[in-house]
């Protein structure tokens, strides 16, 4: 029953709509990345220590101040803007993988964008985008889960490695994470081709 459905998708995507939403995630992105410079993940000098790290000690020995992030509650790790950013972004990411034909961007893209642009010269297959898709969200989602855990900087390395990857697709063309794919199929990891069926 699934056959015809697969028979009469398109073959191939316009490659001018995964740079459109690369361009849009890679500004969530950057906001994220400033968002999580400027809050607990970054910040130094945790006040857990309070008055006696200020103090000089009879041993003349040094306490450090610490990461603030490893002595937050979790709920104020929750609350944090970069997070709260982040954990979106990544729900954009799981959209993309899940369903990409329905993902915001590309629907903005298709209803938008494109009708006032000529048609694609070339389709692109789809598979490597929705891949690149899924190591944004393998990516963004150690971040989250490592700053949940209270490990310092955990939110801006994860934001500024997913940026990074965006801001080449969306300005060069560059994907990497569709690099990734075609390398992985070359090795024969992943994309093999399916047998035909009858």
């Amino acid at each position: 029953m699934s056959e015809p459905a697969d028979a009469s998708a398109p073959r191939g995507i316009d490659p001018r709509g995964p740079r459109f939403a690369a361009g849009i995630t890679s500004v969530l992105l950057l906001i994220a990345l400033l968002l999580s410079l400027t809050g607990l993940s970054a910040a130094y000098g945790s006040a857990a220590f309070g008055w006696f790290a200020y103090q000089p000690l009879a041993q003349q020995s040094f306490i450090p101040l610490g990461w603030v992030v490893s002595t937050a509650t979790l709920d104020a790790r929750l609350l944090d803007p970069g997070f709260l950013l982040l954990l979106a972004i990544a729900l954009l990411f799981l959209w993309g993988v899940v369903s990409p034909r329905t993902a915001p961007w590309g629907v903005l893209y298709r209803a938008v964008v494109a009708p006032r642009l000529a048609p694609p010269t070339e389709l692109e297959d789809p598979r490597p985008p929705r891949f690149a898709q899924g190591v944004g969200l393998f990516v963004v989602g150690l971040g989250l889960v490592l700053h949940l855990l209270g490990v310092p900087l955990a939110l801006p390395v994860a934001a500024a490695l997913a940026f990074v990857a965006a801001f080449l697709n969306a300005v060069f063309g560059v994907c990497l994470g569709c690099m990734m794919y075609l390398l992985l199929q070359r090795l024969g990891v992943i994309g093999r081709a399916r047998p035909a069926s009858a």
